[in-house]
């Protein structure tokens, strides 16, 4: 049986221990409701038997576009290991419990953070941002934070990957997995 998953979890593995950088770091592409592409770089934090998992503000920028439209798109590349993985896939919003888990697993900076930052909103300076830090800080002393109901995981479960490895005189190795009813596929692509 294909299972790009299997293949993914091999060159994830490899990039953990020989990417000069953090392997978990990818790009993410979203829409806005002018088809226009949007690309950030955010972090792997999940890898499920059917999908990845990101935490971000629903409220940011890739959130509202995520609730405008559930395709995604990822892109992995290690450099110094001459690989990359591209992934199209659909999103949906983690349960609560889950959201939930992870949050409280973050450092208390970091949630403090997610309660202080309107992300992607214009800010009138840093000051003002330190000073809702200052805020959140009190509010939470000596409790535990809970988590924003605007801060979740989001899963993006893949239809589509392509795992690509560099080559002498750029002719690269590309393999393209699709669902094709609910099955995988495999193919292999020209560089």
């Amino acid at each position: 049986m294909i299972d790009p998953y299997k293949k993914f979890k091999n060159w994830y593995t490899k990039a953990s221990i020989e990417f000069n950088g953090d392997h978990t770091a990818f790009a993410l592409g979203t829409c806005d409701n002018n088809s226009q592409p949007h690309i950030r770089m955010v972090l792997l934090k999940k890898i499920l038997n059917d999908g990845f998992v990101f935490f971000t503000n629903l409220n940011s920028k890739k959130g509202n576009h995520f609730k405008i439209n559930k395709k995604l798109s990822m892109c992995f590349y290690w450099e110094n290991i001459n690989r990359q993985i591209r992934i199209l896939g659909n999103g949906s919003i983690l349960d609560s419990e889950q959201s939930d888990n992870y949050f409280s697993s973050r450092p208390r900076g970091s949630q403090i953070g997610a309660w202080a930052s309107k992300q992607s909103k214009e800010i009138k300076s840093r000051k003002e941002l330190r000073d809702k830090i200052k805020y959140y800080e009190k509010k939470f002393k000596n409790t535990s934070i809970p988590r924003p109901i605007y801060w979740s995981g989001i899963k993006i479960k893949p239809i589509e990957f392509e795992f690509w490895k560099q080559g002498e005189f750029r002719i690269h190795s590309r393999e393209q997995y699709f669902l094709k009813k609910n099955n995988w596929t495999v193919r292999f692509l020209s560089p």
